[in-house]
C-alpha cells in the first residue's frame, strides 16, 4: 500500500488531496493519514507545512522563527511532496521503504 501512496504521488500532476488520494485508493483518510505518517518520519514524503514553519537562519526568506512569525496563526492546508532522492533518478521507492 505504501508503495501505491508513492506511485499517486508520482503521477500526480501537481498535488493531491488526502481525501482524493483515499478515494482512489480505497483507504480511510485516518489510515492513510498514519501512512502519510509514516512516509514523512522515514524522509520518503515531506510535509510542506511543517516545513514552511521551520526556522530559517538570518537573511533567509523569513528570518524569524514561527512562534514570533505573524503567519504563524494560519492554519496552512497540509500539503505532502516527494522527497528529493540523490537527483531523484530511482523510479522506485521500493529500497527506501
Amino acid at each position: 500500500m505504501l508503495q501505491c501512496i508513492l506511485n499517486e504521488f508520482e503521477s500526480a500532476a501537481g498535488g493531491i488531496s488526502i481525501n482524493e488520494l483515499g478515494q482512489k485508493l480505497g483507504v480511510e483518510r485516518s489510515a492513510l493519514e498514519g501512512m502519510i505518517g509514516y512516509l514523512v518520519r522515514k524522509g520518503i514524503l515531506r510535509d510542506e507545512a511543517a516545513a514552511a514553519m521551520e526556522c530559517r537562519p538570518e537573511g533567509s526568506a523569513c528570518a524569524s522563527c514561527a512562534k514570533h512569525c505573524p503567519f504563524a496563526a494560519v492554519k496552512l492546508p497540509r500539503s505532502y511532496t516527494l522527497a528529493p532522492i540523490g537527483g531523484r533518478n530511482e523510479s522506485s521507492h521500493q529500497k527506501r521503504i
